[in-house]
C-alpha cells in the first residue's frame, strides 16, 4: 500500500490482486469490462476491493485512453420534469458504457450556456449534449477547435447538417391545432414560452399559427412566459378576461397546461365545457391532473437512450451521424371537448 501525506495508507490494484488472488490484469477486467471475467473470479475481486476500500485510478484510466469517459448535458432548467425522463434514459444508457453524466442547467440564458459549455470542456468532458440548435455560431466553432462531438437533443431540422436526435416540433403542435380544430373551436388562444432563444418553443407557435392558417384563422392571443405552474395559471387568468373570450387554450408544455387548468378551475370555468386546454410533452403530471390532458407525447427514454449511443460513437471516432427524427403521438384525452355553442363573452 502506498501512503498519503496523512500517512494514511491507500490501497492500490496490487493489494486487491493479491487479496483476491488473481492477476493485477484480472482486477483492470473486473473494473473496466466486468462481461468479460466469469462470475466466481468477480465476486472474489468485488469482495477484495470492498474490503480494501478500493477507488480505481481514474488519473490513470484518463491518460492511458486519452479521455475522460465524462459526457456533459446543460438543460435549460431543473425546476420541472421536463426533460427528467430524457435524462435519466441518456444517464442510464452512458453507465452501461462505463460512462459518467455532468448535468448543468442555463435557467434559458445564452450567456450562462456558454459558460457552461466551457466549464464543461475545461473539465475534460468528451462530449456534450445540448438543448435545441439556438445559439451562437461561435459556441459550435469553439467545440470544434477542442474536438469536443455535440449532440443536439430535443429538436429535428434535417437542413441542419449537425448531429441531432428529437423530433419536429411545429408538425407536432399543428397536430395537436389540428384537433382542436376538429372539434370546433375558432376562439383559439396560446400559451408558450418566450420564444427568443427557444427554437422548440418557436417552432411549436408556428405549427399552431400553420393549422390555423388553414381555416383561414390565427391565433387570437398568444402569451409568452416561463414555464411553470403559477405562469400557465397567470397566463390563462389574463386570457380569460379577454373580448371574446376564447373556448381552447393551447399550450406549450403540460406544466403550462396544469397551471391554465388550476386558473380555469379558480374561476369556476368547467373544462372542456366552458373551455378546453391541451399540453405537450405527455408527462406524468398530464394524467394526475383533472380532467386528464390532450397532449402530445413525446418519447424521451428512447431519445435519451438512443441519444447516448451517438454521443459516445462520435466521441469514439465515428463519423457524425444524420439527425435522427423520432415520432411523436397526440394523445386524447378530457381536457379537449366541442366548442361551446354560446358565443364566447
Amino acid at each position: 500500500m502506498t501512503k498519503t501525506r496523512s500517512s494514511r495508507p491507500i490501497p492500490t490494484l496490487d493489494d486487491v490482486a493479491r487479496k483476491a488472488g488473481v492477476s493485477t490484469a484480472t482486477v483492470s477486467r473486473c473494473i473496466n469490462t466486468p462481461d468479460r471475467v466469469v462470475e466466481a473470479t468477480r465476486a472474489k475481486v468485488t469482495k477484495a476491493i470492498e474490503s480494501l476500500g478500493y477507488t480505481p485510478n481514474f488519473g490513470a484510466r484518463v491518460m492511458a485512453a486519452k479521455r475522460t469517459f465524462t459526457i456533459g448535458a446543460i438543460v435549460p432548467t431543473m425546476e420541472n420534469s421536463i426533460f427528467a425522463r430524457g435524462l435519466q434514459a441518456f444517464q442510464e444508457q452512458l453507465h452501461s458504457h462505463g460512462y459518467t453524466l455532468l448535468v448543468s442547467s442555463s435557467a434559458y440564458d445564452p450567456k450562462i450556456e456558454e459558460e457552461q459549455v466551457r466549464a464543461l470542456v475545461a473539465r475534460g468532458a468528451d462530449g456534450l449534449m445540448l438543448i435545441g440548435y439556438d445559439r451562437d455560431a461561435a459556441i459550435y466553432k469553439y467545440l470544434e477547435r477542442q474536438s469536443v462531438p455535440a449532440l443536439i437533443a430535443w429538436a429535428y431540422a434535417p437542413q441542419t447538417p449537425r448531429p441531432a436526435i428529437g423530433f419536429d416540433n411545429r408538425a407536432a403542435m399543428a397536430m395537436i391545432a389540428d384537433a382542436v380544430l376538429a372539434q370546433g373551436h375558432r376562439h383559439i388562444a396560446v400559451i408558450s414560452a418566450h420564444v427568443k432563444g427557444n427554437d422548440r418553443a418557436a417552432e411549436r407557435v408556428e405549427g399552431i399559427r400553420a393549422s390555423l392558417h388553414t381555416r383561414d384563422l390565427q391565433p387570437e392571443h398568444i402569451i409568452e412566459t416561463s414555464y411553470d405552474v403559477d405562469a400557465g395559471a397567470q397566463a390563462m387568468t389574463e386570457l380569460m378576461h379577454k373580448t371574446p373570450r376564447p373556448t381552447a387554450v393551447i399550450c406549450g408544455n403540460d406544466v403550462l397546461a396544469a397551471g391554465a387548468l388550476r386558473a380555469a378551475r379558480d374561476m369556476g370555468l368547467e373544462v372542456p365545457k366552458d373551455v378546453s386546454l391541451t399540453g405537450f410533452d405527455d408527462m406524468d403530471l398530464a394524467q394526475v391532473v383533472t380532467p386528464a390532458l390532450t397532449t402530445m407525447h413525446v418519447p424521451h427514454r428512447e431519445m435519451g437512450r438512443i441519444g447516448a449511443d451517438m454521443l459516445i460513437a462520435m466521441v469514439e471516432g465515428a463519423a457524425p451521424p444524420a439527425p435522427v427524427q423520432l415520432p411523436t403521438t397526440l394523445q386524447r384525452r378530457a381536457s379537449l371537448g366541442p366548442a361551446p355553442t354560446r358565443t364566447p363573452v
